[in-house]
C-alpha cells in the first residue's frame, strides 16, 4: 500500500468519527450530555465533563482532519510523466484555420441601393 492510500484511509476513519461525535452532541443541551447527568453530576463526570469532552474531541478530530489532508497533499506522486496530450509542452499541433468561402457565408452583403 502506498503513503497516499494509507493516509485516505484515515480520512475517511477521522471523518466518520467526527460525523459521529458531532451527531451525538445537542445544541439545546440534550444529547449524550443530557442522559448521562440526569439527576446530578455525580454520574461519569456529570453533564458539563461529558460537554467538555465532546467539544475537545471534536475539535482535535477537525484539527486531526485538516493535518491528514494537507500531509496526504505531500505525498501524491508528482511525476513528470504526462498522460494527456493537451498538457505535453513538447508537441506543436497546428490546427487549420477555416475562412468562409464567399462573404454571403460571413453574413456581409454589399449593398449600395439604400445608402
Amino acid at each position: 500500500m502506498s503513503a497516499f492510500t494509507i493516509f485516505l484511509v484515515l480520512i475517511v476513519i477521522v471523518a466518520f468519527l467526527l460525523v459521529v461525535v458531532i451527531m451525538v452532541q445537542n445544541p439545546k443541551g440534550g444529547g449524550l450530555s443530557s442522559s448521562f447527568g440526569g439527576g446530578g453530576t455525580q454520574q461519569l463526570g456529570g453533564v458539563k465533563k461529558t460537554g467538555d469532552f465532546l467539544d475537545k474531541s471534536t475539535w482535535f478530530l477537525g484539527a486531526a482532519l485538516i493535518v491528514l489532508i494537507l500531509a496526504s497533499n505531500l505525498t501524491i506522486d508528482s511525476g513528470n510523466n504526462i498522460d494527456s496530450k493537451a498538457l505535453d509542452e513538447n508537441e506543436a499541433t497546428e490546427m487549420p484555420i477555416s475562412t468562409p468561402s464567399n462573404t454571403e457565408d460571413a453574413g456581409t452583403t454589399n449593398d449600395t441601393e439604400g445608402n
